[in-house]
């Protein structure tokens, strides 16, 4: 072996590093391991036959509700298929709502094949298409918005069959507070199919909704995956080991744990390096492994990962035509991909880099051509686990916890399977592999546990906040909302396991507490105005109540205080996005690039609003800061004097978070420009301002 061949490698002392060297990574593969590998390749095709759990839950969802239970990839969306069928030949109408807006808009054109586009909208606050269709596709916060609208207007809500796809969305800690209040408001005529991979206590939650629906709701589960999983374990040398012992045994297998549990393990190199990854695609490689995706803790380490796999150029002519006709493809509809810092390593080396600080259309063009086997590996966030839906043969973990927008926390039973059932394609992979890689931020112990571990358990995240109360109010009195609110799920599970004395956390989320905060939130909306002390709606209260955005009271005071450029769609669009923004933000800004109608348009702003915030905070409601920076970049934007990659350095932010807070700020707009009756003005002026910051790269044809 030559020099060249050779690279550093640290061996770990309890005491001290010694720095030795180390030849590349030299693919091998432990003996029992060659079974296994026999089993690679794809299946041969067969007609299809629905399973024995498909089966059941059609029937069920014919008498009641249904939460259907089962492995990513088994099957679930067929269920919803044939149920909406059945619902269309008697002429009835279907709502199929999913998490996030690139779901929808999957869905949205599956349908459109299916059942004829004629018979197919989309909601999603982006899209609008076809809103009186039979079959409408759209996000859970526009089913939830049309049921307060229903009880509002105390119309019947037009729809005859539900679906909540990915279900387990009750329990996410930023969102499920939008499902529980759909189980919740959801007429019980309307029969609901709910579907996901990852529910530990889907009796718990099927016997609450019987609770509040006065119907039963059947449970069907299935826990075998459509394509087995196998556990993996690379040893820094290039081998691959079994994770676990063979089948009768448990724990990990004993070639790992003699690895484990050496004084000096071998590792593939200094702790805050990656491995090599163009050498471990290498070893993929050689035992047909590959497409992989893997999972790794940041953002940085994801665009990283693409510089280590230099070497991994495609061999199969065919295969690089196809990236690069689709990459061609996107160009044309979203001209910024041309210019992507990552285009090469996509095309040449058939990988990429998926997360949050992406532009829309580029994850797109990622789960397209990860979908058809065009890629060796992606490079992710675990964000990627959630919902999105684009598979690969194997998945690989660098690391065994998750940031979860705070701190890195242990990665849980839920969030393990989530990644894991992307691992084998139906259809196309007769087993699935999952491979861990030893490494500091790795407990190969836990993920051996999270293996046959089941999923976690969905809890009750419900919490009362302004846009739920104004809502709320416009169909209830205080009264009845205090006896919705029993109907929680937090409510339900405290009534069928009362705390112990001393469960202060646990009681926070009882009934009595959610009285509280809702008598708290009242008692605010009451001596602001927005609420009369009868507890019906004022005039301003009524108009606040369709401001169904993050900070709904802050953006109505505006409003009352006549603090926003209602005649400027630049400026309003500018100022929108200091309420959007959750960001902290470096202010310190040259003088010279601060244009001085935003400075004094901003300053108005926040000294309009100073009273009422110092309010907020003494009836101790949290108000996040305003920040300049944010606020300028999409005011440059939408001036249109500058092009997207300086916009995005004046940001100091990635692209994608660019994009988002974009996106996020048109979305704030449109619930202004609703208000066309009581604020003409500025309800033009929010309709001009939302297509100056929707357009490439923000939005593309590309990415609906």
């Amino acid at each position: 072996m030559t020099e060249k061949e050779k690279k550093k490698i640290f061996i770990v002392s309890r005491k001290k590093r010694v720095k030795v060297e180390r030849p590349k990574l030299k693919p091998g593969a432990d003996k029992g391991l060659k079974r296994v590998f026999a089993d690679i390749g794809v299946p041969e095709k067969a007609p299809f036959s629905p399973d024995p759990f498909q089966i059941k839950a059609i029937a069920a969802v014919e008498k009641a509700d249904c939460l259907v239970t089962a492995p990513t990839g088994s099957g679930k969306t067929w269920i919803a298929e044939q149920a909406i069928a059945k619902i269309r030949e008697t002429g009835g109408k279907a709502w199929y709502a999913s998490p996030l807006k690139a779901l929808s808009n999957s869905k949205y054109y599956e349908f459109c094949e299916l059942f004829g586009a004629e018979n197919v909208g989309i909601l999603t606050g982006d899209r609008k298409e076809n809103p009186d269709a039979p079959i409408i596709v759209g996000t859970t916060e526009i089913l939830r918005n049309q049921l307060y609208d229903a009880m509002h207007y105390g119309e019947t809500f037009a729809t005859d069959f539900v679906v909540l796809d990915e279900a387990h969305f009750l329990g996410d800690a930023d969102r499920g507070v939008v499902w529980e209040e759909i189980m919740i408001y959801l007429p019980e005529r309307i029969p609901m199919l709910m579907l996901s991979a990852t529910i530990g206590n889907a009796r718990q939650i099927a016997e609450w909704l019987a609770f509040i629906r006065s119907k039963p709701c059947t449970v069907v589960e299935e826990k075998k995956r459509p394509v087995p999983l196998y556990s993996l374990f690379l040893h820094p040398s290039g081998t691959l080991f079994p994770l676990l012992s063979p089948k009768g045994r448990k724990g990990l297998h004993h070639k790992v744990l003699s690895y484990l549990d050496a004084k000096h393990p071998p590792v593939f190199g200094p702790a805050q390096h990656l491995p090599p990854m163009g050498e471990i695609l290498q070893v993929l490689r050689k035992y047909d492994l590959l497409p992989a995706i893997f999972f790794l803790k940041s953002r940085a380490d994801c665009d990283h990962a693409l510089s280590l796999c230099e070497d991994n150029f495609i061999n199969d002519l065919h295969r690089k035509d196809m990236i690069r006709d689709q990459i061609e493809d996107v160009i044309a509809k979203c001209p910024h991909v041309a210019k992507h810092r990552q285009r090469w390593q996509l095309e040449h080396l058939a990988v990429g880099a998926h997360h949050s600080g992406q532009l829309p259309a580029w994850k797109l063009l990622l789960e397209q051509l990860m979908t058809q086997g065009a890629l060796d590996a992606i490079f992710a966030t675990s964000t990627v686990a959630a919902g999105v839906n684009f598979p690969a043969r194997s998945i690989v973990f660098l690391n065994s916890d998750r940031f979860n927008g705070v701190e890195f926390m242990p990665l849980t039973s839920t969030e393990f399977h989530q990644m894991t059932g992307r691992a084998g394609r139906r259809g196309m992979d007769q087993i699935g592999f999952a491979m861990a890689i030893p490494g500091k931020y790795m407990d190969i112990p836990m993920i051996a546990e999270l293996v046959s571990s089941p999923p976690s358990d969905v809890l009750s995240q419900i919490r009362i906040n302004f846009s739920m109360v104004l809502n709320l109010l416009l169909s209830h009195t205080p009264d009845r909302i205090e006896d919705l609110l029993k109907k929680s799920f937090a409510a339900y599970l405290i009534a069928k396991n009362p705390p112990k004395r001393g469960g202060k956390a646990v009681l926070s989320q009882s009934h009595r507490g959610l009285t509280q905060e809702f008598r708290r939130h009242l008692n605010f909306l009451k001596e602001t105005g927005y609420v009369s002390e009868d507890g019906s709606l004022t005039e301003d209260g009524v108009w606040t109540s369709q401001l169904r955005v993050d900070q709904p009271l802050l953006i109505a005071e505006g409003f009352r205080q006549n603090v926003f450029p209602k005649d400027n769609p630049v400026l309003l669009a500018a100022i929108i996005t200091a309420f959007v923004n959750e960001r902290e933000s470096d202010d310190r800004i040259a003088k010279e690039l601060i244009p001085p109608e935003l400075s004094k348009s901003f300053a108005t702003m926040r000294q309009g609003l100073k009273e009422f915030i110092k309010l907020s905070i003494l009836r101790k409601f949290t108000v996040r800061p305003f920040f300049f920076r944010p606020a300028l970049a999409v005011y440059t934007w939408a001036k249109g004097e500058e092009d997207w990659e300086k916009t995005v350095q004046l940001s100091e932010l990635d692209e994608g978070n660019l994009a988002m807070l974009i996106l996020r700020t048109a979305d704030n707009l449109r619930h202004i420009r609703n208000l066309s009756e009581v604020f003409p003005d500025a309800a033009n002026t929010a309709n001009e301002a939302i297509r100056l910051i929707l357009r490439d790269p923000v939005i593309s044809e590309y990415d609906g």
